[in-house]
């Protein structure tokens, strides 16, 4: 299961890859829509765990990329807001599977990641 965890704040991201690691992820980290698109360049993803609101970037211009450049990957979006809270995130982006609260307990979100790298 390759993962590319894309969030701004760096203990939640560590937080989720070290659980993810546990799983036997090959976890990739980055914090940014620049480190992400070339994160996306070099490898593969089963699965990107996408913060919807990254401080340096677009959230959508990066899901976007990987429909384009990885159109096998499905989006995990996670979120802090309100925003797209009416599931319209997934008319918004194709490849997005699922959409969560950052607060969300990281095995529940590690064991969601599980069932759709699954399904690749």
């Amino acid at each position: 299961m390759n993962v590319l965890i894309v969030e701004s704040n760096p203990e939640l991201g560590r937080l989720w890859q070290r659980h993810l690691q546990r799983q036997g992820g090959d976890v990739s980290l980055v914090s940014s829509q620049d480190t992400a698109i070339l994160a996306l360049y070099a490898s593969d993803y089963d699965i990107i765990v996408l913060d919807l609101v990254l401080e340096d970037g677009s959230a959508l211009a990066v899901a976007d990329f990987a429909s384009y450049r990885r159109p096998k990957a499905r989006v995990i979006f996670v979120t802090n807001t309100t925003f797209f809270s009416d599931g319209s995130i997934f008319a918004h982006s194709p490849n997005a599977c699922a959409y969560v609260q950052s607060g969300t307990p990281p095995e529940d979100l590690a064991a969601m990641v599980e069932h759709y790298a699954a399904g690749r």
